[in-house]
């Protein structure tokens, strides 16, 4: 059976998911180790030591994700952040930067190291270079896979392989965040900030409603038309005479019809996105998620189209899975 890993941004979110039949719960510090670094989420280290304690009471493991890239002469703050998710007893830490995985198995050598989808690995020669020079264990692919090319990426490695199967689509290979760093001086693999709110503003033109970021203009919708949260990777630009989305429209991925086709190319682990969403949402994804996976392991058919009103703008993509907008 596939393992489902799924989001907590917060430890009620972490318990609803393990309650809900999250195999595995991934999370992070309250602090820019993580991508995730909004205020109101992610956990102090005593509130970490709990929910580890409390997933695997409960039969599930924890992921703690480490996973943006150290700033020079700040280092110790990651360094610590991997001591703590030791003594936390996370089942493994996430990592994307060289030093730190360096650092990791050097000193942390009985912490499990799974390579982060800021890596950008997407080749069985640098995914085998993570896991023969660090140890890797599991890398989580960046959304830019086929089917098919994932199963010709398993054929050559041994490390595990996850994917991300529902929630937010970030656009091509993650880890390449400059866009949100020059217009914000801030990025999620940097800081853990995509988009900070303190540089969104909207505006009132003509009639039309602007977003913007940092200043530059990023969606203009008509009035009445509903606008989406001002991203740079998904907003709309103009180049030449063509006007359209750098990858395609703000919406969600929704891969669980293709379980079947993601177990068949060997991969080990399914991964939810949305440690910025709520409890409720979390233990609803997760659910039917569960009942998916436990319905192809036993060989049934599959329960499907239950999570079309969880997805952004209650529409789904399948994204790079099927090559659409390549």
């Amino acid at each position: 059976m596939m393992e489902i890993v799924c989001p907590a941004g917060t430890p009620a979110s972490l318990r609803a998911a393990v309650k809900a039949g999250a195999h595995t719960v991934y999370c992070g510090f309250a602090d820019e180790t993580n991508a995730r670094n909004f205020p109101g989420l992610n956990f102090d280290r005593q509130e970490m030591r709990e929910g580890v304690a409390f997933a695997h009471d409960h039969g599930a493991k924890v992921l703690i994700a480490i996973n943006t890239f150290p700033r020079a002469g700040a280092e110790a703050l990651w360094y610590s952040a991997i001591a703590d998710a030791e003594r936390a007893g996370a089942d493994a830490v996430i990592v994307a930067d060289l030093g730190l995985l360096a650092h990791a198995a050097r000193h942390h050598p009985g912490l499990r190291r799974h390579l982060s989808v800021q890596a950008a690995a997407a080749n069985a020669d640098v995914i085998n270079f993570y896991g023969r020079e660090f140890g890797v264990k599991r890398v989580v692919l960046p959304r830019v896979l086929s089917v098919p090319e994932i199963a010709a990426i398993k054929a050559d490695t041994a490390v595990e392989i996850e994917v991300f199967v529902f929630g937010g689509l970030c656009v091509m290979a993650e880890g390449r965040c400059s866009l949100s760093s020059y217009a914000t001086g801030k990025s999620p693999n940097m800081n853990g900030v995509c988009s900070p709110a303190t540089h969104v503003e909207y505006h009132d033109d003509w009639g039309a409603l602007s977003a913007k970021l940092g200043g530059y203009t990023i969606h203009r919708v008509g009035a009445g038309e509903p606008a989406p949260y001002p991203t740079l990777c998904k907003g709309c630009f103009t180049a030449g005479e063509t006007t359209g989305h750098l990858f395609e429209d703000p919406v969600s991925l929704n891969a669980e019809a293709l379980i079947p086709q993601l177990a068949k190319a060997g991969v080990t682990a399914l991964k939810i996105e949305g440690r910025q969403r709520s409890r409720s949402y979390v233990a609803q994804v997760v659910r039917n998620f569960r009942a998916a996976v436990d319905a192809h392991a036993a060989g049934l058919p599959m329960p499907q189209g239950m999570l079309a009103s969880l997805t952004e703008g209650q529409a789904a993509t399948a994204g790079a899975y099927k090559k659409t907008w390549r």
